[in-house]
């Protein structure tokens, strides 16, 4: 019988993620999965926020244009830009109820779709 596969696979189908020191890191078609469901957290931000997020930022309250879902502090969000593209993950530092200082970092980059390239450039 002919092997079809080879002695070294060990995976196949969608790469969800990985374990690092016990913590779950979602890869992004995870994220791009998660962001397609009507009720999951995300914030929507403008086109400027959009690349200062995929370039390792983090989000001031100016540039958010829509909050679906959790606006507490701590709480894990997705960031999506005005296409409904998911940008990358975030935690929320501060309320987003409360519309106080518009210059105010609102949302902690976890991690962005620019991390690969970020990463790849300096190996």
């Amino acid at each position: 019988m002919k092997r079809f596969v080879s002695k070294d696979f060990f995976y196949a189908g969608t790469y969800l993620g990985k374990v690092k020191r016990g913590v779950f890191f979602p890869s992004f078609n995870l994220l791009r999965m998660i962001a397609s469901r009507n009720d999951a957290n995300r914030v929507m931000v403008d086109q400027k926020s959009e690349w200062l997020f995929t370039v390792g930022r983090d989000i001031f309250r100016r540039g958010i244009l829509k909050v679906v879902g959790s606006k507490k502090k701590s709480a894990y969000t997705l960031v999506v830009n005005q296409h409904g593209e998911c940008l990358g993950f975030g935690r929320i530092l501060h309320s987003l109820e409360v519309k106080e200082d518009r210059n105010q970092v609102v949302v902690r980059n976890v991690s962005d779709i620019g991390d690969f390239l970020r990463r790849e450039r300096r190996a």
